[in-house]
């Protein structure tokens, strides 16, 4: 019934702005129709194609099949396109899958760049003049410069080793088919382009820390043998100074939220030959506030 009424509102050209004056409740209602309304059009028109881009067939099947990383894009595009609706339904529709269907671009591009700007991150990234030139016009680097300010706002999870080198490797090493090669190659220019960015440390922090740290982390299967470093190892032992020196210092009237941001990258710099990367998530994870106060939260319960 709600449909109906959804397709008539739309029909009378009435639909947005009648959306932006119900109450809550109703507008849930609403918002359920909409979405039974356009789901089939976003996942035929939309998701489908991407994900055999992708390479997922599977996932190309239905909304059940899709795997939790791709129905996430899914349910993404779905409340951007929603949301669509509800903003420039406001003319008369006598097609609603057909209007939505022909906005679905413009919808799902700027949910994506709304998205990013929650995050933080440059809405449109670009590399800046000033950066271009530190990095000596160098076409690899100013390209890879895009690659990072594109990742630190996209929906991609942040991984262990924070950066996506395998990824950047692949794609470069497509020309001699070297990919070992390619990948130290990457990561030494990563350290590059980041080294050219922190010489401005407020852009640097505003464009690239804060939305890196926004950005949700990406679940890892633990093996057995990660198991067993983590409960036995030098990574707990790290853990244990970390949190002995937090509340020592806390005790003697030190902000615990400082004292977090100092004492977590002195202590697990030492962890790199135990556990590769693991400095590079922890300075990830302190780049984001709530972070920082739920570990001083923790270490103090």
């Amino acid at each position: 019934m709600t449909e109906e009424i959804v397709r008539n509102l739309a029909r009378e050209g009435r639909l947005a702005g009648y959306v932006t004056v119900v109450e809550c409740a109703e507008r849930r209602r609403l918002r359920a129709a909409v979405h039974e309304i356009v789901q089939p059009v976003v996942f035929q028109q939309l998701t489908r194609k991407l994900e055999l881009k992708r390479g997922h067939p599977r996932c190309a099947v239905s909304v059940s099949r899709l795997e939790d990383s791709c129905l996430d894009r899914f349910h993404d595009d779905m409340d951007a396109v929603i949301e669509d609706v509800f903003q420039y339904a406001r003319m008369p529709i006598h097609n609603l899958e057909g209007w939505v269907q022909r906005r679905l671009t413009a919808a799902t591009v700027n949910g994506y760049r709304r998205r990013r700007g929650a995050r933080g991150a440059l809405q449109r990234p670009r590399v800046p003049r000033w950066l271009a030139s530190r990095l000596g016009g160098c076409p690899r680097l100013t390209d890879l410069a895009l690659d990072i300010l594109e990742f630190v706002g996209n929906d991609i999870c942040a991984g262990a080793r924070v950066w996506p080198t395998e990824r950047w490797a692949e794609r470069r090493s497509v020309a001699d088919g070297d990919y070992e090669a390619a990948h130290r190659a990457v990561v030494c220019d990563v350290e590059t382009v980041l080294a050219a960015m922190r010489t401005k440390p407020a852009w640097y922090e505003s464009y690239v820390e804060r939305p890196l740290g926004r950005k949700p982390p990406a679940v890892v299967p633990l093996s057995a043998e990660d198991i067993r470093v983590d409960t036995d190892g030098p990574l707990v032992e790290l853990a244990s100074l970390a949190v002995t020196a937090i509340r020592t210092r806390v005790a003697r009237g030190e902000n615990p939220v400082s004292v977090v941001v100092d004492v977590v990258p002195t202590v697990f710099c030492l962890s790199d030959e135990v556990a590769p990367g693991v400095d590079e998530l922890v300075a990830v994870r302190l780049a984001d506030r709530a972070a920082v106060e739920r570990i001083a939260a923790t270490v103090l319960n």
